[in-house]
């Protein structure tokens, strides 16, 4: 659930990219103040974010939307992608390591998620939540003066 906030703090801190308090956040999103606090701190040890302290102190989105992976959002969030403890990095350990013929075996099937969640950004999460009936049509390319 985390996870969701964090896209959800993020998009909301590329639009406006300026500024913005934890509560500021938290009231444009509908998230309770302590979440979005403990969100923007895993998003800033992750780098996602930046702070500035001061009076006019707040977080703002260390990079445009178009290049944050939803790889490194779930990674800042809750640590390395993998759909079995028994991946490299991984901050728990399995029971059965020792015994277990499917060790290692996983590899191919957590690098395939992580492969697919890496080439999916933010912005592309963003921009397929607007219903196509919704969106702005981009500009046509002006035609060459005759």
């Amino acid at each position: 659930k985390l996870t969701d906030y964090a896209v959800v703090v993020l998009v909301r801190l590329a639009d406006p990219p300026e500024v913005q308090t934890s509560p500021g956040i938290a009231a444009a999103t509908g998230i309770p103040e302590p979440t979005v606090a403990k969100v923007l701190k895993s998003l800033a040890l992750g780098g996602l974010v930046s702070s500035q302290r001061g009076a006019r102190g707040g977080y703002r989105a260390a990079r445009p939307l178009a290049e944050v992976p939803v790889a490194e959002v779930i990674a800042a969030m809750d640590g390395p992608i993998a759909l079995a403890s028994c991946v490299d990095g991984s901050a728990t350990e399995c029971e059965s390591q020792s015994l277990c013929p499917m060790k290692g075996r996983w590899d191919p099937v957590n690098d395939a998620i992580s492969r697919a969640l890496g080439g999916i950004s933010l912005a592309q999460m963003r921009d397929a939540a607007v219903p196509p009936a919704f969106r702005i049509p981009s500009p046509a390319p002006l035609a060459a003066a005759e």
